[in-house]
């Protein structure tokens, strides 16, 4: 079980640095003073900072056998998780905007009066992020504590 949750971990950081480089291509922080993220940068690098440190501890884990590490994986992990869940949450926000605007602007509703100009809202950089990704992101996150803290309860073996 400790080396399947390995293997979804990897798996998980894996999505993770690709949503992570979407939202780098896209953040400019001169730009965004208009649109801000709804991702603060500082919550975003904790939560790749503990998610990688977390897997660093898991692999030191499974090298030497330490119980004592497999609980620091689990501590790591459920503040990389609280994290990922307030970004989450926050995204949802994001995302349901630019559809509704997509929406609108497919309908030839544009969300201006006509002859009243209203140039187009600027959008955070995160509203490019696909949807499969993130959901498959935060699934493979879940099944992932999940088997850690099995694990570091003792079942199914180390």
């Amino acid at each position: 079980m400790s080396l399947l949750a390995l293997i979804t971990w990897i798996t998980t950081a894996g999505g993770g640095i690709y949503l992570l480089s979407i939202w780098l291509i896209e953040y400019d922080k001169d730009f965004h003073a208009v649109a801000a993220t709804r991702l603060p940068p500082p919550v975003l690098a904790g939560h790749v900072l503990l998610a990688g440190g977390g897997l660093v501890v898991w692999g030191y884990y499974l090298l030497f056998d330490e119980d004592e590490a497999a609980w620091l994986a689990v501590l790591v992990l459920c503040g990389a998780a609280s994290l990922g869940l307030v970004m989450a949450i926050r995204w949802i926000g994001v995302y349901r905007a630019s559809r509704t605007r997509a929406r609108l602007a497919a309908a030839g509703r544009h969300g201006y009066v006509p002859g009243l100009y209203r140039p187009e809202p600027a959008e955070p950089p995160e509203r490019n992020f696909p949807l499969p990704v993130v959901i498959a992101h935060g699934a493979f996150a879940a099944i992932t504590l999940t088997l850690v803290l099995l694990t570091a309860l003792g079942v199914g073996g180390s």
